[in-house]
């Protein structure tokens, strides 16, 4: 394997698309994963882009989830997060394995699926009486795409969004279900020989780019219209999203 610090434009590289990947989380409140994983597929396998994302993510989801709402949000998602590790498990292989072009396709799709959602502005309801086997359904589709992909927003934030939660209850429960996935995926990663050390070391490196770009976002979402700045976002994805398809469609 490369070592990353080595090279000097992999790693300038790897700090950009982590500043720009904090920047759309602090507008958003969410997309750090989504874009970094994304964009740094381009330039190297899955299974090393999700092993960069660890560090940032574990800290930045681990500010977000905490708040007054912690322990209600627990009880009323935790088979959603039972889901979410059992699902990663299952399918992680697919990133630690040889079938990173599978990956990489896999990732393509569900960033052009998730984008189309978002553009389209579509929202789920969800009956109490079946959030209850909803909650898990939802949590292993959830886990099965985070372990082939690197990616956990699908379906995991439309049915966030989709249970009544109030503004501040939605951020803590994006950030749990955010830290579920990242935990089961470093722990999948290093099962699974993809973590080592000189991934985790720029890993560690790569948290700083991510905060600037959080406070950077924050600041920028207090000058612009956050609506604006979504399109956007979604529209990038969507391209994102097939590029990586039509590069890998034919690899496999």
């Amino acid at each position: 394997m490369q070592v990353l610090t080595e090279s000097p434009f992999l790693l300038s590289f790897i700090f950009a698309t982590f500043l720009l990947g904090g920047i759309i989380k602090g507008v958003i409140g969410l997309g750090l994963p989504t874009i970094t994983v994304g964009l740094l597929s381009v330039v190297m396998p899955p299974a090393q882009a999700v092993a960069l994302l660890i560090v940032p993510s574990l800290v930045t989801n681990v500010w977000q989830t905490a708040g007054s709402h912690f322990s209600r949000i627990v009880r009323r998602l935790w088979m959603m997060m039972l889901g979410i590790l059992v699902g990663t498990l299952a399918t992680a292989g697919i990133l630690t394995g040889g079938s990173s072009n599978v990956a990489a396709l896999a990732l393509g799709v569900t960033l052009i699926v998730y984008a189309v959602f978002g553009l389209t502005g579509a929202r789920l309801l969800v009956p109490p009486p079946q959030e209850w086997w909803m909650s898990l359904v939802v949590g292993l589709a959830t886990g099965l795409v985070t372990g082939a992909t690197g990616i956990f927003v699908i379906p995991a934030v439309p049915y966030l969004q989709a249970l009544g939660f109030n503004k501040d209850e939605l951020v803590q429960a994006l950030g749990l279900s955010f830290l579920v996935s990242t935990v089961s995926l470093a722990f999948a990663l290093q099962t699974g020989g993809a973590l080592d050390l000189d991934l985790a070391s720029t890993s560690l490196i790569a948290l700083l780019p991510a905060l600037v770009g959080m406070a950077v976002g924050q600041w920028v979402r207090s000058r612009i219209s956050a609506t604006v700045f979504r399109r956007c976002f979604f529209i990038g994805l969507l391209l994102l999203g097939a590029h990586l398809v039509l590069r890998n469609a034919n690899m496999i």
